[in-house]
């Protein structure tokens, strides 16, 4: 058994590849990796808190009416039902997890 989870995710431009790192009753964690100008579109999740990891670049994170530019490492909380997302607007890779807990039925 491997510990590390950490994928080995390759998005081309304008591209969102991501994969799931864990899930269990309870908790989801998945990798997002973003090539430039790609974007993961704002959405919230009414039950759950979503947590951002910044690990691999520089992540535009829009959280309601706010947009702010966070660098690896990075880390940023979104409570339930708030309307978050994220995009690259750099000309590198940028790769940030979401962790969702508790997990929506």
């Amino acid at each position: 058994m491997g510990l590390d989870r950490y994928p080995d995710l390759d998005p081309d431009e304008g591209q969102v590849v991501d994969a799931e790192l864990a899930v269990t009753d309870d908790v989801l964690v998945k990798a997002f990796a973003l090539g430039p100008d790609a974007e993961l579109s704002p959405h919230d999740h009414a039950d759950a808190t979503n947590v951002f990891h910044v690990l691999e670049g520089t992540v535009t994170v829009i959280q309601g009416d706010t947009e702010e530019a966070v660098e690896a490492p990075g880390v940023v909380l979104h409570e339930r039902g708030e309307v978050h997302g994220a995009r690259n607007d750099t000309d590198e890779r940028a790769v940030l997890t979401a962790s969702l807990c508790p997990l929506p039925s």
